[in-house]
Protein backbone atom coordinates (compact mmCIF):
# COMPACT_ATOMS: atom_id res chain seq x y z
CA UNK A 1 0.00 0.00 0.00
CA UNK A 2 1.33 3.60 -0.82
CA UNK A 3 1.06 6.15 1.58
CA UNK A 4 1.15 10.01 0.82
CA UNK A 5 3.27 11.88 3.10
CA UNK A 6 0.93 12.96 5.25
CA UNK A 7 -0.09 9.48 5.85
CA UNK A 8 3.41 8.26 7.03
CA UNK A 9 3.80 11.23 9.12
CA UNK A 10 0.69 10.14 10.82
CA UNK A 11 1.85 6.39 11.36
CA UNK A 12 5.69 7.88 12.43
CA UNK A 13 3.74 10.10 14.97
CA UNK A 14 3.18 7.89 17.93
CA UNK A 15 5.69 7.63 20.13
CA UNK A 16 5.46 3.64 21.00
CA UNK A 17 5.57 2.78 16.97
CA UNK A 18 9.18 5.10 16.79
CA UNK A 19 10.05 3.28 20.06
CA UNK A 20 8.84 -0.27 18.27
CA UNK A 21 11.32 0.59 15.13
CA UNK A 22 14.00 1.57 17.43
CA UNK A 23 14.30 -1.54 19.02
CA UNK A 24 14.30 -4.09 16.00
CA UNK A 25 17.05 -1.56 15.05
CA UNK A 26 18.69 -2.15 18.11
CA UNK A 27 18.01 -6.09 18.67
CA UNK A 28 16.97 -7.32 15.57
CA UNK A 29 14.05 -9.50 15.50
CA UNK A 30 11.70 -9.83 18.29
CA UNK A 31 8.10 -11.03 18.38
CA UNK A 32 5.35 -9.02 20.75
CA UNK A 33 5.51 -10.44 24.11
CA UNK A 34 9.35 -9.57 24.31
CA UNK A 35 8.31 -5.63 22.80
CA UNK A 36 5.59 -5.66 25.03
CA UNK A 37 8.07 -6.29 27.78
CA UNK A 38 10.55 -3.67 26.82
CA UNK A 39 7.96 -0.92 26.57
CA UNK A 40 6.37 -1.46 29.28
CA UNK A 41 2.73 -2.35 27.20
CA UNK A 42 -0.04 -4.52 26.66
CA UNK A 43 0.78 -7.42 24.02
CA UNK A 44 -2.26 -6.04 22.43
CA UNK A 45 -1.10 -2.60 22.20
CA UNK A 46 2.07 -3.71 20.82
CA UNK A 47 0.27 -5.90 18.25
CA UNK A 48 -1.81 -2.76 16.86
CA UNK A 49 0.97 -0.38 16.83
CA UNK A 50 2.99 -3.48 14.52
CA UNK A 51 0.13 -4.23 12.58
CA UNK A 52 -0.16 -0.57 11.27
CA UNK A 53 3.46 -0.60 11.11
CA UNK A 54 3.32 -3.79 8.84
CA UNK A 55 0.28 -1.95 6.53
CA UNK A 56 2.92 0.83 5.93
CA UNK A 57 5.63 -1.24 4.93
CA UNK A 58 7.86 -0.22 7.97
CA UNK A 59 8.28 -4.14 9.78
CA UNK A 60 8.08 -7.29 8.44
CA UNK A 61 6.99 -10.83 9.80
CA UNK A 62 7.51 -14.46 9.58
CA UNK A 63 5.95 -16.92 11.74
CA UNK A 64 8.14 -19.16 12.92
CA UNK A 65 6.42 -22.12 15.08
CA UNK A 66 4.52 -20.36 17.78
CA UNK A 67 6.92 -17.40 17.40
CA UNK A 68 6.20 -14.19 15.08
CA UNK A 69 9.61 -12.13 14.80
CA UNK A 70 9.21 -8.77 13.86
CA UNK A 71 12.08 -6.87 11.70
CA UNK A 72 12.64 -3.61 10.30
CA UNK A 73 12.11 -3.27 6.52
CA UNK A 74 15.62 -1.79 5.24
CA UNK A 75 14.44 -0.08 2.33
CA UNK A 76 11.20 1.51 3.91
CA UNK A 77 13.22 3.32 6.38
CA UNK A 78 15.54 4.60 3.89
CA UNK A 79 12.17 5.28 1.97
CA UNK A 80 11.21 7.37 5.10
CA UNK A 81 14.46 8.91 5.96
CA UNK A 82 14.72 10.53 2.22
CA UNK A 83 11.06 11.79 2.72
CA UNK A 84 12.43 13.69 5.91
CA UNK A 85 15.46 15.00 4.34
CA UNK A 86 12.62 16.26 1.43
CA UNK A 87 10.70 18.58 4.05
CA UNK A 88 13.40 18.66 6.77
CA UNK A 89 14.24 23.32 6.54
CA UNK A 90 17.55 22.45 8.78
CA UNK A 91 19.77 22.70 5.50
CA UNK A 92 21.47 19.79 5.86
CA UNK A 93 20.27 17.80 3.35
CA UNK A 94 20.01 14.56 5.70
CA UNK A 95 23.89 15.01 5.49
CA UNK A 96 24.60 15.45 8.92
CA UNK A 97 26.99 18.52 7.91
CA UNK A 98 26.37 22.34 9.61
CA UNK A 99 23.22 23.79 8.75
CA UNK A 100 24.22 27.00 6.94
CA UNK A 101 20.69 28.79 6.99
CA UNK A 102 20.66 28.25 11.09
CA UNK A 103 23.94 29.27 11.54
CA UNK A 104 23.98 32.23 9.50
CA UNK A 105 20.65 33.21 11.50
CA UNK A 106 21.78 32.86 14.75
CA UNK A 107 23.23 35.38 17.17
CA UNK A 108 25.35 33.08 19.27
CA UNK A 109 27.58 31.17 16.52
CA UNK A 110 29.71 29.77 19.22
CA UNK A 111 27.03 28.21 21.32
CA UNK A 112 25.40 26.64 18.12
CA UNK A 113 28.58 25.06 17.27
CA UNK A 114 29.74 23.55 20.64
CA UNK A 115 25.92 22.21 20.89
CA UNK A 116 26.76 20.84 17.48
CA UNK A 117 30.12 19.43 18.12
CA UNK A 118 28.49 17.73 21.40
CA UNK A 119 25.67 16.05 19.29
CA UNK A 120 28.76 14.88 16.61
CA UNK A 121 30.80 13.11 19.85
CA UNK A 122 27.96 11.95 21.01
CA UNK A 123 27.36 10.02 17.91
CA UNK A 124 30.89 8.96 17.15
CA UNK A 125 30.56 7.04 20.70
CA UNK A 126 27.95 5.48 19.44
CA UNK A 127 29.33 4.05 16.46
CA UNK A 128 32.22 3.34 18.05
CA UNK A 129 30.41 1.20 20.62
CA UNK A 130 29.06 -0.64 17.81
CA UNK A 131 32.25 -0.97 16.53
CA UNK A 132 33.36 -2.69 19.78
CA UNK A 133 30.65 -5.04 19.69
CA UNK A 134 31.53 -6.52 16.41
CA UNK A 135 32.82 -10.02 16.10
CA UNK A 136 36.77 -9.58 15.62
CA UNK A 137 37.87 -11.13 12.34
CA UNK A 138 40.94 -13.41 12.38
Amino acid sequence: MIYSKAEMFKILGVENRIRIIDLLKEKGALGVNELSETLQITPSAVSQHLKTLRHAGLVRNERKGYWVPYKINEEALEECHELLSEVCSCGCKGTGRIRDGELDACDDKLALLKRWENELQKELAEVRNQMKELPKKK
